[in-house]
């Protein structure tokens, strides 16, 4: 692909495009070319889009739902009709390979197509009351309501569909949303914004605002804006909570995914590739993607050369390539980083057998077995394109290393036994676990999230249109049920 032609992106105040106070320069991750400029909106904006979403807060919750279905429903078809042109904007920023950016363009048409669904039977419920004596002729109608604006904190490693899952979701119940997206990524966002400004949405009802430092502290302790959605580092997130303790905050934080292999898994060659293909699939720079590798001793002997030779086998490269599935880290600072750990695990008793080596901020994949667990690459969130590999001797011992990290997002467990896939339901301590695969894709309609160190929120459209809602009761009297 050619070089994009450096242009500045207005930001979005209250719905309406503008330039800012500033201007800060998005570069290529593979080859640091200058990709665009993007304007940064200074105080007195940021003020006017903070202001607008509290005043248009109690209309917008009082729209009907259809007219936010419609607006939902116009953002998906929208979409998915400038798919290639997004998708292309997705690999420039953030250097995701295209073959990966395609599919995060369709996730985000389904995720506001799964938005614009919700929002016409997202309802409340009933509940009779009369199951006791004094309860008789009563009937209690339980509402969610929006708590109120909502600020939409998003990561850079899918700068599309992760804003999308926090946009879809708020305007799915009437709820302001101000994004505030990743300074590496902020394209997206605002190709994002300037779809919605056709939906014909009220003033106020979105804005996006690539802001940083104060500005962004300012967005975060206001307290109209009493829902605060962050999925990002482990970090950032629990110092967002000590900033507003007062505030709604949703959290979806770090991980360090383990896959277990079981000896009655017939297929390792299967479930190699799939391992392989979803530890390194953005460059490893995904939350779910799998970090640690737990393989029992009975079939390790032949699955590990084959994990080997399927990592070996990943082409890797110029992101725009689309035959290319491991593209470069965001940034050379963490291409360093994860090279250290790299090193710092084989100068700790780990064997390297493939990969490991760097060139600016391309990391070549790589496969280590035996890391020492006091090593970070195993029991930190590496993100990054490695694979720690374990052997172990029981579906016991197999659980209790999978839980030894202090994140808990999703799990994968290859096995038949359905005795096994209950009781790893049972005892891993993460979000999710999937039976006869890995942690490969989030399902943009279902819950999703993790415990421990994973963080406190659910995305998914149904699970974050809960958590930007409270419920609010009213009880009928006089009734004949």
């Amino acid at each position: 692909m050619d070089a994009f032609t450096p242009q500045p992106r207005p930001c979005w105040i209250a719905g309406r495009p503008e330039q800012g106070t500033g201007a800060i320069t998005v570069s290529h991750p593979y080859d640091g070319t200058e990709v665009a400029s993007v304007a940064v909106p200074g105080p007195d904006q940021v003020e006017r889009a903070v202001a607008a979403a509290a005043a248009v807060s109690r209309e917008f919750r009082r729209t009907p739902a259809h007219v936010r279905a419609k607006a939902l429903l116009h953002v998906s078809q929208t979409l998915a009709e400038r798919a290639e042109e997004i998708a292309e904007t997705i690999t420039a920023e953030n250097g995701k390979p295209l073959k990966w950016a395609n599919i995060e363009v369709q996730r985000a048409v389904n995720t506001f197509r799964f938005a614009a669904e919700e929002a016409r039977r997202f309802t409340g419920d009933l509940q009779r009351l009369d199951t006791d004596a004094n309860g008789e002729g009563r009937l209690a109608v339980v509402r969610r309501v929006p708590r109120g604006p909502v600020l939409a904190v998003a990561p850079f490693n899918f700068p599309l569909n992760l804003v999308a899952h926090k946009v879809a979701p708020a305007l799915a119940v009437g709820a302001p949303v101000i994004v505030k997206p990743a300074s590496a990524t902020p394209l997206s966002a605002l190709l994002l914004g300037e779809i919605l400004a056709e939906a014909d949405l009220p003033e106020g009802a979105f804005s996006v605002l690539p802001v940083r430092g104060a500005d962004m502290k300012t967005l975060v302790t206001d307290e109209r804006l009493p829902v605060i959605s962050f999925t990002g580092s482990t970090s950032v997130g629990w110092s967002l909570t000590d900033s507003a303790p007062r505030k709604h905050v949703l959290m979806e934080l770090g991980s360090n995914s383990a896959a277990i292999v079981f000896p009655d898994w017939a297929d390792l060659d299967w479930a190699a590739s799939r391992i392989a293909t979803f530890g390194n699939y953005q460059a490893g720079q995904s939350c779910i993607a799998v970090q640690r590798v737990l393989v029992h001793r009975a079939v390790a002997e032949e699955f590990v050369p084959l994990l080997v030779e399927k990592v070996r086998g990943l082409k890797t490269g110029d992101p725009h390539d689309p035959e290319v599935e491991v593209g470069p880290l965001i940034d050379e600072d963490n291409a360093r980083r994860v090279e250290e750990w790299v090193a710092e695990a084989v100068s700790g008793g780990a064997t390297l057998h493939v990969g490991g080596g760097r060139r600016g901020t391309s990391i070549e994949p790589a496969v280590l077995t035996d890391v020492p667990a006091d090593a970070r690459l195993w029991h930190q969130e590496v993100f990054g394109p490695v694979l720690a590999v374990s052997m172990v001797s029981s579906v016991e011992e197999a659980f209790e290393q999978a839980n030894a990290t202090e994140y808990g997002l999703q799990a994968g467990v290859f096995t038949r036994d359905v005795r096994v896939a209950f009781e790893a339901a049972a005892e891993l301590e993460v979000g999710g676990v999937i039976i006869g695969d890995v942690p490969s894709y989030r399902a943009d309609q279902m819950p999703y999230g993790g415990v421990k160190g994973s963080g406190t929120g659910r995305e998914g459209v149904r699970s974050a249109m809960e958590d930007f809602t409270e419920e609010r009761t009213m009880v009928l009297t006089g009734i004949s049920l």
